[in-house]
């Protein structure tokens, strides 16, 4: 027994569980991929100023939930606490946006790091697979984002998700709308640090999740009031394109997210079987960010996706996925010679793409026919020197219990005949 476990707040996965992650992201990269989004892959750690600026410095991510260190160089770098900052740096930094037509349409999966109170469905590290689209304005590529990321929940099942949408304006129709928020909450009885967010971020208000706070904001000012007209017709075209495709949403005035960076649309897909921590995925337009950390402007618009949300959303919902078999075939030889002429043949079945596994470690005949069993293998193939000696081995179902001979030769057809 290790005296050693995984940290507070984080997890390993392992199998079979793990399988059900690895279907999740398959299931939400496989529209991206047909789609024209190409894989992206950033380091774990980038420099703190770029989630400073992009993040934004008013938020908790980066006042209280960043892993941060210093090197022995004197770099000060932080864990990536979310991947849309990460992923434009990439590109920005790779001339993406300069080597074809816009949008640069990318998409990832991997990690993140949070120090919050652990809790089901909100740990200190998760899994995510996100989607970007850089450098292009359009009404489609929003809707298009949504429709792709609602597929991919069908494509797994889920039924019992919600998709909240709201506008959170531009750079000309915000500050109005700002100004008449921070009146408004200047007049409430708040904390001091609550009090300081209304001069930084006034928005970051709205997204205060202590009951104590959202009783106060009733009658708060809405942005949707505050809308101009450009950016009220390029919501309206958004809800229209999504609606016609037949896809349902709600309409969330109040909905801001916990970043700074996002300018017009923004949305959240929620599972109400998930408790406090219902949002299993969002994101929206973040038309400035790549200005804000050193780059041109790139109006862009992307979501992430929670791995591990999600597997609890399929939980929630009784779903089990369709997993292929881990192990189809179990190579089980009787005796030192069959072990090598087995071996082989284990060899060529995985060559001809077919998942085999054999009896290591010298297991006598029951012992390694337990483990074929454990290994959810459909056919077992047995054989010892009598066997060898006719130029056969013995197929077994494994779920009739049928044991037929076949020759040696034929293995590799046989099989891939009766597993397809």
């Amino acid at each position: 027994m290790s005296t050693f476990k995984a940290p507070r707040g984080t997890y390993d996965l392992i199998p079979p569980v793990s399988a059900t992650y690895l279907a999740v992201r398959e299931a939400i990269a496989a529209p991206l991929r047909r789609s024209g989004y190409g894989y992206v892959e950033t380091p774990g750690f980038e420099n703190v100023e770029l989630f400073a600026r992009g993040v934004g410095e008013s938020t908790d991510i980066v006042t209280k939930e960043m892993y941060t260190l210093t090197t022995k160089g004197g770099d000060e770098l932080a864990l990536r606490p979310e991947g849309t900052a990460s992923v434009l740096r990439a590109a920005l930094e790779a001339n993406l946006h300069k080597a074809g037509s816009l949008p640069v349409k990318l998409w990832y999966s991997g990690s993140y790091y949070r120090y919050e109170r652990p809790q089901k469905g909100r740990y200190r590290h998760f899994s995510q697979v996100g989607a970007e689209a850089i450098g292009a304005e359009d009404p489609a590529l929003d809707a298009e984002l949504i429709l792709l990321a609602h597929n991919a929940y069908r494509s797994l099942g889920l039924r019992d998700f919600r998709i909240l949408l709201n506008s959170l304006g531009d750079a000309e129709c915000r500050p109005v709308y700002r100004a008449a928020l921070q009146e408004f909450l200047r007049g409430l009885d708040l904390d001091e640090d609550t009090r300081r967010r209304i001069e930084i971020n006034p928005l970051r208000v709205l997204d205060d999740k202590r009951d104590a706070v959202q009783k106060q904001l009733t009658g708060a000012p809405l942005l949707r009031d505050y809308l101009c007209d450009g950016c009220r017709a390029y919501h309206a075209e958004v809800r229209e394109l999504i609606s016609a495709q037949g896809v349902t949403f709600e309409d969330d005035p109040k909905l801001v997210r916990g970043l700074d960076y996002y300018t017009r649309t923004t949305f959240e897909f929620v599972h109400d079987g998930l408790g406090s921590q219902s949002a299993v995925g969002g994101g929206g337009r973040y038309d400035g960010l790549s200005e804000m950390i050193g780059g041109p402007a790139l109006p862009s618009v992307g979501w992430a996706l929670g791995v591990d949300r999600t597997v609890l959303a399929l939980e929630a919902e009784g779903i089990e996925l369709d997993l292929p078999d881990a192990t189809s075939v179990f190579a089980v030889p009787l005796g030192e010679e069959a072990r090598k002429v087995l071996f082989g043949v284990v060899a060529e079945l995985r060559t001809a793409g077919i998942a085999t596994d054999f009896a290591y470690g010298g297991k006598g005949l029951k012992a390694a026919m337990k483990a074929a069993n454990r290994s959810g293998a459909r056919y077992a193939i047995v054989a010892g020197e009598r066997d060898f000696a006719e130029g056969v081995v013995q197929l077994k179902d494994m779920e009739s219990g049928e044991q037929t001979p076949v020759p040696l030769d034929k293995v590799v057809p046989t099989l891939r005949t009766k597993l397809n």
